[in-house]
This record gives structure tokens, sequence and C-alpha cells, in this order.
């Protein structure tokens, strides 16, 4: 069994039909069906169940499909890897960013564009749940996330820790026009719209019990995963937020106030991650150099 092989195994799980899986392959359908044939008496086992058009891997077939993802990977990182010594930096950085976090990347991404134009890239937005299961599925390799996350899975590069700020719609005349900052206790009465990970702790509960600590339980009337969805609807005077204040940089918005917490206790705290077992192409490397040389010296 090769890697040719295992190519044409993997592509015939992902596509469910050996037909498809010829077309993506650009080979006529009876060699496919060879090879396939091939490695089942190689193996000893069937790889497939057939019924009639389609076909589903056998519980055998999946455990071979799962290594031979893994194979393919390694194989991929391994040939970029021998390129990019070659040849010098290229290709795409695939990279993941909470909505709040996103104003520490466009400098850093310049800046790079700058040292090595060959290099583009992917960008995907998501909660931390959702950019960690990107990070493990190999769809990215680098996320900026809030903290916390899994520490024995993932690396990390702290970047600053900002305070949080409530947002409220310029149009409520329930706190006067001149005032800058309000106390956590204040907050007591005024209906939130908090930001709420799909799965696990977050800035939620971090808020919650903050508001817990300051002897009251938050009026949430709103809990969304979305920054931006949470600032649209404070703009128009749905309810008030409570964001990391770069969050505002990134996705300014008109009808707002912004208050100053004075004496809440907790911070946000922006994080670059990446999966502690795997190696980073030399362009994610670099990327994070730039961070480190922007936020880790003096």
């Amino acid at each position: 069994m090769d890697i040719k092989q295992l190519r044409y195994f993997c592509t015939v799980a992902d596509e469910g039909q050996i037909t498809k899986a010829a077309k993506k392959l650009h080979m006529a359908q009876p060699p496919l069906s060879q090879q396939l044939k091939k490695m089942e008496e190689e193996l000893n086992i069937e790889l497939f169940e057939r019924n009639g058009r389609t076909i589903e891997l056998t519980e055998a077939g999946r455990v071979l499909y799962k290594k031979a993802k893994n194979i393919m990977h390694e194989l991929e990182e391994t040939i970029l890897e021998v390129q990019e010594t070659n040849e010098g930096i290229r290709g795409v950085l695939a990279i993941g960013s909470n909505k709040s976090c996103f104003s520490f990347l466009p400098e850093q991404m310049k800046k790079l564009r700058q040292q090595h134009s060959k290099i583009s890239f992917l960008l995907r937005e998501g909660d931390t749940f959702y950019l960690e299961e990107s990070i493990r599925n190999r769809e990215i390799e680098l996320a900026f996330v809030r903290l916390p996350v899994d520490l024995e899975e993932f690396s990390t590069l702290r970047l600053p820790s900002e305070s949080y700020v409530l947002v409220l719609p310029e149009s409520w005349n329930s706190i006067e026009p001149e005032v800058q900052r309000i106390s956590m206790k204040e907050l007591k009465h005024i209906p939130l719209m908090l930001l709420h990970r799909i799965s696990g702790t977050g800035q939620f509960e971090l808020i919650v019990n903050e508001c817990r600590n300051h002897g009251f339980e938050p009026n949430v009337i709103c809990e969304c995963p979305d920054a931006t969805m949470l600032l649209s609807l404070a703009s128009t005077g749905v309810g008030a937020t409570i964001v990391p204040r770069s969050t505002l940089y990134a996705f300014p918005y008109e009808n707002l106030r912004i208050l100053e917490l004075e004496d809440a206790s907790i911070a946000a705290e922006p994080a670059i991650i990446w999966k502690k077992d795997r190696s980073l192409t030399k362009a994610a490397q670099r990327l994070l150099d730039l961070f480190k040389n922007a936020y880790l010296t003096t």
C-alpha cells in the first residue's frame, strides 16, 4: 500500500461514490475500482460497504481513513517545509479570529506582507469554541481568541490585556450626558446583552461572576456569540452591552455611548493560540515573531 493508494482511498471515502472520486482524481473509474480492490486484498479486509451507486466506510475503513488523513497531512507539511526551505516563505496562512480580537490583526498582517510578498491569507471568524475546532481540524493554524482556553492542548502567546467598557444607546437619558464612568453596582437595573460562547467558559461567565461579586444578579436580556450583533442591537436601543474596548476600534457604531467600568476587577485577555503537538509553517512563525516584537519588547 502506497501514498497514491491512500490518496485514492481518502478521495473515495470523501466523495461517497467511485464515479465522483474518479472525476475528482482525473482518472477513469475502472482503474480506481481496481486500486480499491487491490488494497482490500492486501489488507484482507473490506474497507467499504457497497450500497448501489454509493459506498460507505466499514468500521475497519473508518480506522484506516483517520490514519490515512493524518499521514497525508504529515506528508503535505513535510513537502511544504522542504519547499519553503528551498524557495523561501510563500503560500497561504490560515488564521481565525474572534470579532472582538480582530483589531490586533491588520497592522501585523500588513508588515508580514511587506516582508514576504508571496504570502496570502485565509481568514475565518468565529467564537473560541469554533476556532479551537478549526485548529484541531487543520483548517487554520493560528487563532486570535479571548482566554481561557485548554492550555494542555494549545500553546499561547498572550497579548496585552484590556479593560471592559459599558456600551449603551445614546438615546437613553437615565444616565447624565456628562457621566463617563459607572460603578458595577449601577449596572444592577440595566438590561444587558452579553457575549456568550457556543460552548465552554468565556466572557459571559466572567462578567456575570463580576456582577455577583458586587452583590447583584445582572439583568441579562440577550446572549450572543457575535460582538457585531450586540453593538448593532445596542445602537438601536434594545439594551446595553459590555465588551473589550478594542472591539469598538474594529467595529465603530453611531448612536452609542461608552462608559468606563470604574471598579471592575476583570480584564479581557486576548491571546494567539496554536496546537501544541503540531509544527507551524514558517509564515505562521514569522507572524508570531511580529507580534512578539510589537507587544513583548520594551
